[in-house]
């Protein structure tokens, strides 16, 4: 006769009914013999023929249940036996509870110095060359080339944007989220009483609202054929040109953040996304890797929604793995959404270690770290591969934390009040780098209310080229402000009136304020000073030949070309030259 399988718990039932079908004297010595196995675990195992006489058969089953229980261990009591092994929900991987079949972690080296790369260094000399180096010439030029197309179609009076007013306009956008006034009406900023004098010394508002209105990145009559293809044809030229950039600049330390950035957006898009979650419930969703460090955005990648009708399997690998392209040698910290067991061997295969959170539902997990009933608040379960830890970590009743590394290779817990695992320690030091980029960004930025999702994103991508060029300033000028606390506030007002002291200097006519006016004659007078002045020809100092002490001086004259100091020459405007 076939034998059938009972669970541990089972067994003591079918020996009872048994028991009852036997005589008063067999059934007395196996009911004391089955009580003291009721309390084993849930593992089942197989009962002897029902076709073996009664009493053979009654101790023939006590028997092998307690042989069955001194060998096999209740799954809560002792999951951690050694030779003991965990199938998978897919039945394709075998996890172990202890860490005798697993691998040795070696970290490989990155082979890079975190930090600004030498491209960088080299070209960084003011905070505005910090901010340039992102948003370039090039694409200032594009800027201005679209605009003016768009312009010169839709206005009648309408003057073309040279690259001067367009870097005057970004640093106003720049200098707004600095005063925090990015859910103010612009032309609050031009008032006279609640106004700020820089705006109105830098363009009259009709010139910032009319270039706020056609500034464009892309040929709008190009558009449609674009369309059919690429939802994001209206700013993908001008996203490529700056995203690439961002890996040239920066070197990311060996722990780096994956997650996503939403830019808050209620117009029409296509691909806009809902989020309950986030702060900005609707909106664009950009995945984006960070360095953990500084939280500078090395990586960016905008998502556009389904191409077609199906939809996109494996979807957060594929972007894990584009992101982190060429990060060798890096550990890569991700949320539930990313994380499986084929991302994880597959960062392996090109060096990469993973750490992250992943949901109980993966069916490459085992079904011993999902259980929760006989577990103990605070309490850890580890499974392992020769490559991978799997951690089940219980802070309260009912909620089950899991988490995957290819990096922590040992059942490691701390000895704080919580005792959680070492893994889970590091993911909460690491997890933060996206959400820590979107609070600094969010504190001054120059986002402004629009129902045109290309200038959102503009926006948001001059938020990030600020923070990314504060982060380069601050690592080659380690000791800049050193005092003060609130440095990026300061670079970006710095920054702004960088990028509108140029078109305030050639501002042919002062405004009618008398603060903007002041602003103005003062930015002109040291204008013209700095054109005047003698200028040094030679980088060598030479001694000046009129000067009795005879002085060390690096100033020549544009006459004779004699070095002089300053107290023996004098500046003469261009009117009073001979």
């Amino acid at each position: 006769m076939a034998r059938r399988s009972y669970s541990l718990l089972q067994a003591p039932d079918y020996v009872r009914r048994s028991e009852s079908e036997d005589d008063e004297e067999s059934a007395a010595s196996v009911s004391s013999e089955n009580d003291s196995i009721s309390t084993s675990d849930e593992d089942y195992h197989p009962v002897p023929d029902s076709s073996s006489s009664p009493s053979e058969n009654d101790t023939k089953t006590a028997v092998e249940v307690e042989r069955l229980m001194e060998e096999t261990v209740g799954e809560a009591a002792d999951a951690g036996a050694p030779g003991a092994e965990w199938m998978s929900r897919s039945g394709n991987i075998e996890w172990f509870p202890t860490a005798e079949e697993t691998m040795r972690y070696n970290p490989v080296p990155t082979g890079i110095t975190p930090g600004p790369t030498l491209y960088a260094v080299t070209r960084i000399s003011t905070l505005r060359s910090a901010f340039d180096l992102f948003v370039t010439e090039e694409i200032i030029q594009l800027l201005c080339t679209h605009t003016n197309l768009h312009g010169r179609r839709k206005c009648e009076n309408w003057r073309d944007v040279d690259d001067v007013e367009m870097r005057a306009y970004i640093g106003l956008l720049i200098l707004a989220g600095v005063y925090r006034s990015r859910h103010e009406a612009s032309r609050g900023l031009w008032a006279d009483k609640t106004g700020r004098a820089i705006f109105r010394a830098t363009m009259p508002h009709y010139r910032y609202a009319q270039i706020s209105a056609n500034i464009r990145f892309d040929d709008k009559l190009a558009r449609p054929r674009c369309f059919r293809n690429d939802k994001l044809a209206a700013f993908r030229v001008l996203w490529e040109k700056w995203v690439a950039r961002l890996p040239l600049l920066f070197n990311p330390g060996v722990d780096v953040c994956v997650d996503e950035q939403m830019v808050g957006f209620k117009g029409r898009c296509g691909f806009r996304q809902y989020m309950p979650k986030k702060p900005a419930k609707y909106g664009i969703k950009i995945w984006v890797i960070c360095d953990v460090a500084t939280s500078y955005a090395w990586k960016m990648e905008i998502y556009t929604g389904k191409s077609g009708s199906s939809r996109e399997v494996n979807q957060g690998m594929r972007v894990v793995l584009q992101l982190t392209e060429g990060l060798k040698g890096h550990t890569v910290t991700c949320d539930n959404f990313f994380t499986s067991f084929s991302l994880a061997e597959e960062l392996l295969r090109r060096k990469v270690a993973l750490v992250g959170t992943i949901r109980g539902n993966k069916p490459e997990l085992p079904p011993q770290l999902v259980q929760l009933r006989q577990r103990k608040i605070l309490s850890s379960l580890f499974a392992f591969t020769k490559t991978t830890m799997a951690v089940s970590y219980m802070p309260k009743q009912g909620k089950n934390v899991l988490l995957l590394s290819t990096k922590h290779r040992e059942p490691a817990v701390s000895d704080g009040e919580k005792k959680k695992p070492a893994a889970i320690l590091d993911y909460n030091k690491c997890k933060g780098g996206v959400d820590n980029l979107d609070k600094v960004v969010g504190t001054y930025s120059c986002r402004r209310k629009t129902s045109r999702w290309p200038l959102t994103l503009f926006y948001n991508l001059l938020d990030i080229s600020a923070y990314n060029g504060f982060v380069l300033w601050k690592a080659v000028n380690p000791e800049w402000e050193s005092t003060k606390t609130h440095k990026r506030r300061v670079f970006l007002e710095e920054l702004g009136y960088m990028l509108v002291t140029p078109e305030i200097a050639r501002r042919p006519c002062a405004p009618r304020s008398k603060a903007a006016a002041a602003i103005v004659a003062e930015i002109q007078q040291s204008e013209s000073e700095t054109e005047s002045d003698p200028k040094p020809i030679n980088k060598t100092r030479k001694r000046c030949e009129l000067c009795i002490n005879r002085r060390r001086t690096a100033t020549t004259c544009s006459s004779c070309e004699k070095s002089v100091c300053k107290d023996h020459s004098a500046v003469v405007c261009v009117s009073c030259l001979p």
